[in-house]
């Protein structure tokens, strides 16, 4: 007979649930919120695209209702800095989520289950599967939980136009000036959709951003950038000597 994974080292996913503030009535979803694909075919890849959308709104309205004078371009750094993978991650960490995840035994010998990219689509994969079981309010409670003051943490890149901002920390830095290119164009004429990366080779970084004119598009590309800048990068420059 086929068993059921379990959370590594015997723990029980009460524990896990008690991080979260929330109790599954079907544990069968967090069991597969928690399954990697190298340890069976019923595993979180669904729940991770669920969940990554789910995130993505609960943590718009969030901002939209904790910012009442910020602007949409503002939101929208706002929440890149919060839904970027290296964000979850973190989350993921503070709750031990990585100590629950199951993998098949190449991937937990070699440490799989410490890697960012693991934490953040496991942690989307669970909030997935909270919305199946509880809907999107208990997502909403879940995500106020986690995040906890990062949700109020403005962050300084938001308090510019994104494309600005970029520029000045380049110059700042006596780097080349961001560099915008288009991936894409798709749509009609009348709903054409862009997207297009940013890219300043100086600091290493680049991101890509979509919108309905080449201007938002690039002004996303940039939030998505300055999203993913080290704190200490973003101060402002006293110059090189």
């Amino acid at each position: 007979m086929k068993t059921k994974p379990v959370p590594p080292e015997g723990r029980p996913v009460d524990v896990l649930e008690r991080h979260l503030g929330y109790t599954f009535k079907d544990r069968g979803l967090l069991r597969r919120a928690l399954t990697h694909r190298s340890a069976g075919a019923d595993n979180w890849e669904r729940l991770e695209f669920l969940g990554d959308a789910v995130l993505g709104f609960v943590v718009s309205r969030l901002l939209y209702d904790l910012n009442e004078d910020a602007s949409e371009q503002q939101l929208t750094v706002m929440r890149a800095n919060l839904v970027q993978k290296e964000t979850l991650a973190k989350v993921a960490a503070d709750t031990e989520l990585s100590r629950f995840i199951n993998l098949g035994s190449v991937e937990r010998k070699s440490g799989v289950a410490e890697h960012d990219g693991i934490r953040a689509d496991a942690l989307e994969a669970v909030l997935g599967a909270v919305t199946c079981d509880g809907g999107l309010a208990a997502a909403t409670e879940v995500v106020k939980r986690l995040y906890g003051q990062r949700l109020t943490e403005t962050p300084g890149i938001a308090e510019k136009d994104p494309k600005s901002r970029l520029q000045e920390i380049a110059q700042g830095r006596h780097l080349e000036l961001p560099n915008y290119t288009v991936v894409s164009t798709s749509g009609e004429q009348h709903a054409r959709v862009y997207r297009v990366e940013c890219a300043v080779d100086g600091l290493g970084a680049r991101a890509e951003g979509s919108g309905r004119s080449l201007r938002e598009a690039e002004k996303r590309a940039a939030a998505a950038v300055l999203a993913g800048i080290p704190p200490d990068v973003l101060a402002p420059s006293r110059g090189r000597p």
